[in-house]
Order: structure tokens, then sequence, then C-alpha cells
């Protein structure tokens, strides 16, 4: 089996690279094959005994979706965009990146099927930003997409694209809408939620960390074990179950910001909720509002996707995958 992962230097895309190499399968299908993309250049797994391809490559330039899909991948991951913050500073970069290139990568495909009937399973990772306010709580599985953010509306765009094109036979594509990853590993990014990582990974090392936000924001999130888990899980899903509506919300944890914070001193005591400051920002506490505080989503747990069901668990997540340590 060839799998290609665009997005593959980011930090899903490593952690899932890493997960298949160490399964070294996909269902019941030996992995053979593996050909990481991003902007900068991925890095090969060191124990993976089949062919690599590194490859420096942004999707949005002219030709690069369809070299990538020459290759025929039986799988492609598509991971790679701009996060949220950037997408809103930088209108033009948004569009060209998270809805052209993944145009373009379709359209590739598309190609590629009209030619001799290639036809790649697609994983697109969406996000719920896809809706907006006036929320719900939780928030339904046939609840309406109206995003108040440009990259929400871009990921929406794609979400159409991806079940039109699914449902004309040119891939058999499924959408995947990652929660807020929580805790992220490394250094913060532009992601404006990036906030709630912060106040429990620095803390976790003995570091401070800067609350924008009072406790009481509630926010919906998973960790990185799970969104690498819900992926693959989507690689081998059988999807005639999925229907039409090839678009999924994944399961997740609703927490407030308070209820990360006591987590924290369950797991790692007072001394590191002590590093945690408080610096109030109006803006960005006004677009926590308006985010998504839980989703119901039935439709995925039913399909087989599992996630965590405390935010202790999350974290104690985080401690052994990054910090070698077992909570």
């Amino acid at each position: 089996m060839h799998i290609l992962i665009i997005g593959a230097a980011g930090m899903v895309g490593r952690k899932l690279t890493q997960k298949l190499v160490k399964d070294g399968t996909v269902g019941d299908q030996a992995i053979t094959r593996l050909s990481l993309v991003d902007v900068v250049e991925p890095q090969a797994p060191a124990d993976f005994t089949g062919e690599v391809r590194c490859i420096t490559a942004d999707l949005s330039d002219q030709g690069a979706a369809e070299t990538l899909v020459e290759s025929r991948p039986d799988v492609i991951y598509h991971l790679a965009a701009i996060v949220s913050a950037e997408a809103e500073q930088d209108f033009e970069k948004g569009y060209r990146i998270n809805l052209d290139g993944t145009r373009a990568l379709f359209d590739a495909i598309r190609q590629e099927h009209l030619r001799d009937g290639y036809f790649p399973r697609v994983v697109f990772a969406s996000s719920i930003a896809v809706v907006g306010a006036p929320l719900p709580f939780p928030i339904p599985d046939d609840f309406h997409t109206t995003p108040l953010t440009s990259y929400g509306t871009q990921k929406a765009i794609c979400e159409l694209l991806l079940a039109d094109y699914s449902r004309l036979g040119f891939f058999d594509g499924i959408g995947i809408r990652l929660p807020t990853i929580c805790i992220r590993p490394g250094t913060p990014n532009k992601a404006a939620s990036g906030f709630f990582s912060n106040i429990l990974r620095e803390p976790l090392v003995g570091k401070e960390a800067i609350l924008p936000v009072p406790e009481t924001i509630r926010h919906w999130h998973t960790s990185p074990r799970s969104a690498v888990g819900f992926m693959i899980h989507a690689a081998t899903l059988d999807l005639q179950k999925v229907g039409p509506r090839r678009n999924l919300s994944m399961p997740g944890l609703s927490a407030t910001v308070g209820e990360q914070i006591e987590a924290l001193r369950r797991v790692a005591g007072d001394e590191a909720v002590a590093l945690i400051r408080s610096e109030p920002d109006e803006m960005i506490t006004r677009m926590c509002e308006s985010w998504a505080p839980g989703f119901d989503a039935t439709r995925a747990r039913e399909l087989g996707f599992t996630a965590e069901t405390s935010f202790d668990d999350i974290i104690r997540a985080h401690m052994e995958d990054e910090l070698g340590a077992r909570a």
C-alpha cells in the first residue's frame, strides 16, 4: 500500500507518520511506500523498511498536485493548511493554501480517474470552525455550516467539494472535523486557540503560561493521540456506512478553561497551576465566545471513532507521549 501524507511536517502529520510506521499496516494491508509532502522537507522515519519519498512542495503551486497524484497513492491524507489566525490576517494566502490547493488536489485525482479509473481513499482534515454562532450545546450532527471566519469558510467549501467529488465517483472521500487539539507539543503556533494547550504544556515543564480568557470559556478538545486515531480509522472505514454526508464531527471532550486547570491540578499539583498567569485579552475572548462549546458526534461514535472522556486523560497522554512519563 502506498500512502501520501500532505502536510507531513506538521504536528498531526508527524505523529500520523510515526503511528503508521509503527503499525506497519492500514487495515489488513502492509504499507510498502510512503510519500511525505510539505512546504518544508519532512523527515523520513528511521525505522521504515519500505520506500520513502520526502517532498518539498506547495500544493497550491501550478502542477504540484498533478505531480503528487501521478504516483497513484492508495490513501491520500490531506492535512496541509494555514491555521485560523493566519488565514484571517492574510485573506489571499488563506484562500490560496486552504481552498485553491485542495481544489487542485481533488481535480488532479479526478483527471487520473478519468484517464483509467484511479480511485483512492482521500482523508481530509476539516475543522469544527465550519460552524458558527449562535450555537446550541451540544451541537447536533445535522447542524448547518455557517462559519464566521475565513478559515472556517475555506474548510466548509472544501467539505462540499469533497462530498461532490465523492458523489461523482472520482475518489472515496471522508472529511474529519477535528476538535481543537490539546495538548499540542512543541512551541506555540499562530492559532488563536493556542492558549488552550499553552496553559497545560508550559506548567508541566515548569514554565509560566498566559491565560487570555476567563475560566468560564468552554470549548471542544481532543488529544494528538486521538486525532491520529481518527485519521487511521478513516482510511479503513466502509464509507457505504457513511453515506452521502461525507464530513463528520469527531468525538471530543467539552470542557471549560477552569475544568482544564483543575485537571492540571489533579495530575501535576498546585505548583503547576500557580504558573498560569491571567492577562485578559478582549479580542481573543470575543473570538472564543463564538467557538463551538461541544458536539453530539453521534454519527462518528457509531462509526467507531473514539476519543478521551476526561482532561486528566488528555494531560496524561501528553505526559506519556511527549515527556516520557507515566502519570
